[in-house]
């Protein structure tokens, strides 16, 4: 009903993240850049971290929808509390990989099979995990093993670890020092100021189809 009287096209607020709706603050500028900076590195763990809302996964989602699938080969997980092994099952499910009946070693010479074929090809492989906060320690080192895979100098997966808070918590604990030498950069978003809270509204109203201001 709000929408036809304001003369909406689509729903300028609804909870499931939209890329189409990402908003540049500073903050989000700078996250974006990290990640950018990741792929330009081509190895290692990015980490972006940000309350509930903050605008993480639409922030990750904006990115992977730009790159180039003549160049980079991108896997998508949203972790869940589940044990190492699945974990990894996960990973080479988003990779279009089969992993059912298959023994975890048969998995990591497939993953690893899969991920040098992407290198001769000329292509990267990046995976992206969300809700990283939701990663037992044993799950994240299952992860961290996977960035060892090499084809000649060159390491063959690129990941990003977006998740809430708790997770730079996790991070700090004495068994993820290995885990820890491997993250190329890391980036908080914090909340809005006022000035970018309107800015913010305005540009989620435009996209949703708002011409001129609908509140004073």
């Amino acid at each position: 009903m709000y929408e036809t009287f304001y003369g909406l096209t689509g729903k300028p607020f609804q909870l499931n993240p939209d890329p189409a709706f990402y908003f540049g603050s500073r903050q989000h500028r700078r996250a974006m850049a990290y990640l950018e900076y990741g792929l330009h590195q081509n190895e290692g763990f990015i980490v972006v971290t940000g309350d509930v809302g903050a605008g993480k996964t639409t922030i990750v989602r904006s990115l992977l929808d730009k790159l180039d699938p003549e160049q980079v080969v991108a896997g998508n997980l949203v972790s869940t509390q589940i044990d190492a092994e699945d974990t990894l099952r996960l990973v080479a499910s988003s990779f279009g990989l089969r992993t059912k009946d298959v023994e975890k070693s048969d998995l990591l010479l497939a993953l690893e099979a899969f991920l040098v074929s992407v290198c001769q090809q000329g292509k990267r492989a990046l995976l992206s995990v969300d809700e990283a906060q939701n990663l037992t320690p044993r799950a994240v080192e299952e992860l961290r093993m996977l960035s060892n895979f090499q084809f000649g100098n060159q390491a063959l997966l690129q990941s990003f670890l977006v998740g809430q808070p708790e997770f730079r918590e996790i991070l700090q604990r004495p068994e993820m020092e290995q885990f820890r030498q491997r993250v190329a950069a890391t980036c908080h978003i914090g909340p809005l100021d006022l000035e970018e809270t309107q800015h913010y509204i305005e540009h989620r109203l435009k996209v949703a189809g708002a011409i001129g201001p609908i509140f004073s």
